[in-house]
């Protein structure tokens, strides 16, 4: 049996059909979706990138411990425990923050690729290269880090002629190549981590206009300055970039779709576990703010999709509404595999959920920024304990306000500081 596990980077759980959005097209993975095991409250625990890749590689929560940070030489690796099982792996990623010095998430891994390039990764330094950054830039009059690394990225896709060049298909690319070379098809574990939809938010024609307004006559900004939108973007603007990301999301879809296609033609689809998800969401000023500028745990940028498709079609079809957390896909693929979960693990299998032996991982989910903000939450209310200065905690019931508008944490203090208890006591109790 392989393991084919694939992360799309800050993908909407309401971008895609498979989970109610009626207007972006994503074939591939709703296909996927109706064979699979389809889960519709995962989180997070983690946040943002490289949390969440510590998270999918020890099965440990790491917000209260540590944040942006390496890999830690007493940390047990997912990889390094197939490895030693006989199994052989490929990271295959554009992700470049994982490719910085000593950031050490090769560790394990039999094969490693880095497709280099994506956002301000410093790959082409020949400043000879002219680029048009104002063609996709707005500025503030104060910001100059956004713009340096538009620079960068600009420079580092000069050369590109299609869609065959963008980052998410020649991931895909590179993780077809590896697996056909591989001479046995089984005891595989391929973990394919796209950055897109991330921005830069420029896909291709026709990716760019499928969603766009056409009389829309402004710029592409294609990586606004993240924060406040007020006094930065017009609605136009917000609109727009939005719709460039929707397109974004159907080019990763259609190269999803290559990937799963392949798999099936080298006989590998059937006869393994697929797992698909994302990493965390991504904010466009449904409350005031644009990209992760800033700790807001709210639900458009925490519950994420999650996808499992097993080969003996253990939950294909159906939906879990159980709670759970990035932290269960470690111990899932281990459990499939037949490997012991190492101790200190925090994670649980899904695969007992799937089967219909239990019906809860999770009576609540727990996630956060390190040193920034906590989020706790059930199925009825959500607290975000924030601890940046001048920022106040927040309430909110989720079955009446699942957009999270109305902070009730001055109508409901009891009800918030018994989510607070119940929060620090989780994280006092973790080792």
């Amino acid at each position: 049996m392989n393991v084919i596990f694939i992360i799309n980077d800050s993908l909407r759980m309401d971008h895609l059909g498979c989970y109610g959005n009626d207007w972006i097209k994503t074939p591939n993975i709703d296909k996927l979706a109706s064979e699979s095991a389809v889960f519709e409250h995962f989180y997070p625990e983690g946040l943002p990138t490289v949390p969440t890749r510590t998270t999918f590689f020890t099965g440990r929560f790491t917000f209260p411990f540590r944040g942006w940070q390496r890999l830690e030489p007493t940390d047990i690796l997912l990889a390094e425990i197939l490895w030693n099982k006989g199994y052989t792996s490929a990271l295959i990623t554009d992700v470049y923050h994982l490719h910085k010095p000593s950031m050490a998430f090769e560790r394990g891994f039999d094969f490693t690729q880095h497709i280099r390039g994506h956002e301000g990764d410093p790959w082409i330094l020949d400043e000879s290269i002219e680029v048009d950054v104002d063609k996709y830039y707005k500025g503030d009059g104060k910001d100059k880090t956004v713009r340096a690394q538009l620079t960068q990225y600009l420079r580092n896709i000069h050369w590109w002629k299609g869609e065959e060049d963008t980052f998410v298909a020649r991931c895909v690319q590179a993780a077809v190549k590896w697996l056909k070379e591989q001479p046995k098809k089984d005891n595989l574990f391929l973990c394919l981590d796209c950055f897109d939809p991330h921005e830069p938010w420029d896909p291709p024609p026709p990716y760019n206009r499928m969603y766009t307004d056409p009389n829309y006559t402004g710029k592409d900004i294609i990586q606004p300055i993240p924060g406040r939108v007020e006094g930065y973007l017009t609605p136009e603007e917000v609109n727009h970039i939005f719709k460039l990301y929707a397109g974004k999301v159907t080019l990763c879809d259609k190269w999803v779709g290559v990937l799963l296609d392949e798999l099936k033609a080298m006989g590998l689809y059937d006869n393994s576990l697929i797992i698909y998800t994302t990493d965390h969401g991504e904010p466009f000023a449904e409350h005031g703010i644009i990209r992760k500028s800033d700790p807001f745990l709210y639900e458009e940028l925490v519950r994420i999709p999650l996808i499992i498709r097993h080969p003996e079609g253990i939950g294909a079809g159906k939906r879990f509404d159980a709670l759970c957390e990035t932290t269960e896909i470690f111990p899932t693929i281990l459990d499939f595999l037949g490997v012991r979960t190492p101790p200190r693990i925090h994670g649980a299998s899904l695969l007992p959920l799937m089967r219909g032996e239990t019906e809860s991982v999770r009576e609540k989910v727990y996630m956060g920024y390190f040193k920034r903000s906590w989020r706790v939450n059930d199925y009825e209310w959500s607290f975000i304990l924030n601890f940046d200065k001048g920022k106040s905690n927040e309430l909110y019931n989720l079955k009446e306000d699942r957009e999270e508008k109305n902070n009730l944490i001055e109508a409901n203090p009891q009800k918030a500081m018994e989510l607070e208890l119940d929060l620090r006591r989780f994280v006092a109790n973790l080792k």
